[in-house]
């Protein structure tokens, strides 16, 4: 199991908690769930800003850490819409099996 397959497990598990009512009050991920589907977006989008920030900051811990919010927030949100993040990983491998093997795009002469 990935380290990002485990940390998803704990959301789904956060997520399982805040919907049975048994939910730690001090949970942020419990926190992001019961704001809804607006909140956890809104968060996402203000981690993408950040991720953008550190990277034209040339700070490279910077920009690991904004990348690891932006990764969690993205995790909280697809566990919010019920996706698995598997299926994210098995997007993500299929796309890789396809490197190396860029399309070949027809040039238009625009004067014929």
């Amino acid at each position: 199991m990935t380290v990002y397959q485990e940390i998803f497990e704990v959301i789904k598990a956060r997520k399982a908690a805040y919907q049975n009512g048994t939910s730690e009050s001090n949970s942020y991920t419990c926190y992001l769930f019961e704001k809804g589907v607006d909140k956890i977006c809104k968060k996402v989008g203000e981690e993408a800003s950040e991720t953008i920030i550190a990277a034209k900051n040339n700070d490279p811990d910077e920009l690991a850490n904004e990348i690891n919010d932006l990764i969690y927030h993205l995790m909280v949100l697809a566990a919010d819409r019920g996706l698995e993040w598997s299926k994210v990983e098995e997007i993500l491998n299929a796309r890789n099996e396809k490197i190396g093997n860029l399309k070949t795009f027809h040039q238009v002469d625009k004067n014929t």
